[in-house]
């Protein structure tokens, strides 16, 4: 039953590669009745069927059922002059079945499973050249169903095959602590925006965020402290910024962010949200008094003439007089002098 069930035959669809044998083992052992049946717990059920007319029959008043017990052909020439089968229902009524002959489906690990037979209303006997036939047809069931078997392995492997490839992917491209998109990826998301920019999409704003005196908690808390109020800040930021924001871990307790078609002035403003938010939100619960933080932040322009390396030491400059301007504020890049009216 476990090896029938591997095969994920059973309730399938007809199909053309199966309903052509059949008719072949019907034309050559010229039978009205040819099937491919497989023997279920209660039930045979067939994959492909000519002259019957149903798809499945019960169990007990199977042929099929005392065929696969037997090696190889399982012939029975009269079947009322077979004491297993002469009063079988489907003997002694309708369709009247008088010859059987079945070829066993036997799996690559010996277990048989069902036949392909072929019946016909009146006694009759097989040639030796039918014979071979009908065990050749059954055995070409069965190569089809390894077929069907190994390509089915075949696509859930590669089926994980790109998942672990996606897995690795995303591990390669996220940092491992908070999720956000690591220095590499996020640099290769930035070249993807500038793209779009030189192709005509609007500009973007560029955002670097330090943590204020990271250290001191690290040096005070222990580390496993700091890396809750990474975690915290990363969730922080989620909230802030905008879906299509990109936010990058750049490294140790620095942050970067990339806000497409944005202005300074609108990444500004998203600054002092972030800058709201810290004052009023504990990193950590757990202690007293709880953890509160504060960032420095700087902010440039972002174009399709930008060159990256410049517009990252830029903001980093920016950040720095941040810090030296007192910490816990955000010094954006000067946008020009207004035009004179």
């Amino acid at each position: 039953m476990q090896t029938l069930a591997d095969y994920r035959i059973l309730d399938t669809p007809e199909e053309s590669a199966f309903d052509d044998i059949v008719e072949v083992a019907s034309l050559i052992c010229e039978a009205p009745i040819s099937v491919i049946n497989f023997i279920d717990r209660d039930r045979q059920w067939f994959k492909s069927e000519k002259g019957l007319g149903v798809r499945e029959t019960p169990l007990d008043i199977s042929i099929c059922a005392h065929a696969i017990l037997q090696p190889g052909l399982f012939i029975i020439p009269d079947t009322t002059l077979d004491p297993r089968f002469a009063n079988n229902p489907l003997v002694t009524g309708e369709p009247h079945l008088r010859f059987y002959a079945g070829a066993l489906l036997e799996s690559q690990d010996g277990y048989p499973l069902g036949t392909l037979c072929v019946l016909d209303y009146q006694p009759r006997e097989l040639s030796e050249r039918q014979r071979f036939a009908l065990q050749a047809l059954a055995n070409q069931v069965m190569a089809h169903l390894e077929l069907m078997q190994a390509h089915r392995e075949q696509a859930e492997l590669i089926r994980e095959l790109e998942t672990a490839r996606h897995d690795l992917a995303k591990r390669a491209a996220t940092d491992p602590l908070t999720g956000l998109l690591n220095r590499r990826a996020f640099e290769q998301r930035l070249n993807q925006e500038v793209a779009l920019m030189q192709r005509g999409a609007p500009p973007a704003a560029l955002m670097l965020i330090d943590l204020d005196l990271f250290k001191t908690v690290n040096d005070t808390l222990g580390h496993q402290a700091g890396d809750e109020v990474l975690v915290r800040f990363t969730e922080l930021c989620r909230e802030v910024f905008r879906q299509a924001d990109v936010i990058g871990r750049w490294g140790g307790e620095e942050f970067v962010v990339m806000l497409p078609r944005s202005s300074v002035a609108e990444a500004h403003l998203a600054a002092e949200r972030l800058h709201q938010i810290l004052a009023t939100t504990a990193m950590l619960d757990d202690i007293s008094p709880p953890l509160y933080i504060t960032a420095s932040i700087g902010i440039c322009s972002l174009t399709g003439s930008s060159n990256l390396d410049e517009c990252l030491q830029k903001t980093d400059e920016l950040l720095y007089q941040a810090k030296d301007q007192g910490r816990n504020r955000t010094v954006c890049e000067p946008q020009g002098t207004p035009p004179q009216h």
